[in-house]
């Protein structure tokens, strides 16, 4: 299946619609009880139920409208199915609270490891999108790598030493405002390792 074109605002809302949805009902639910064959459940635990499915909902029409997933996307997925319903199974929220700080520190891994073999695996999921020399990818996904790190640490903090509420308005809004302050001080690197699209070559010639 080819990649199709969709407008901006579709795929922002199915990518970010059930992060919102969970917010929305947390806040809800987050005084009330459930029990279902004798288990009692939290709010939390009833909104990760509830998120793991729709996840996978926005997930499948964004594929069938796009014709592609990022190997981002895949992977987040996979994650939070395990961790969600590790959460559900056991009924215990820390498995999904950490399931941010595996993505981070699994997507971290995957960026140095890439870094130390003198290759960008950024590069292969967003050359088409921003055209730069292998330089300017290197320094890029350097960045990002420690960027992913960092957030990793720092959801660690967050759900270990502060309130669930606390720790999800951090997931919902903290997490994603700071993905987008970082890109946005990126512009002066992008300006200069950027070029045209047609002087692109592989990783291998480029380094050389």
């Amino acid at each position: 299946m080819t990649e199709k074109n969709v407008k901006p605002w579709v795929k922002t809302a199915l990518e970010m619609g059930p992060v919102l949805a969970f917010f929305v009902g947390f806040i809800v639910l987050k005084d009330r009880e459930f029990v279902v064959a004798g288990e009692t459940y939290t709010g939390f635990i009833a909104m990760t139920a509830l998120f793991v499915p729709l996840l996978m909902l926005s997930t499948f029409v964004l594929w069938r409208l796009t014709g592609k997933l990022s190997a981002m996307q895949i992977m987040t997925l996979v994650l939070v199915t395990v961790f969600g319903g590790l959460t559900i199974f056991l009924n215990d929220e820390r498995f999904f609270k950490m399931k941010p700080t595996m993505i981070y520190a699994l997507f971290a891994g995957i960026l140095g490891f890439g870094l130390l073999r003198g290759q960008s695996y950024l590069r292969v999921v967003m050359g088409e999108m921003m055209p730069m020399d292998h330089a300017g990818w290197m320094k890029l996904t350097l960045r990002i790598a420690l960027l992913f790190l960092a957030l990793a640490v720092a959801n660690e903090l967050v759900w270990r030493n502060l309130s669930t509420e606390t720790w999800v308005k951090f997931k919902t809004f903290g997490l994603p405002i700071v993905m987008f302050g970082f890109f946005m001080t990126q512009s002066g690197l992008l300006a200069r390792h950027t070029i045209a699209p047609d002087d692109i070559v592989p990783d291998d010639k480029d380094a050389s």
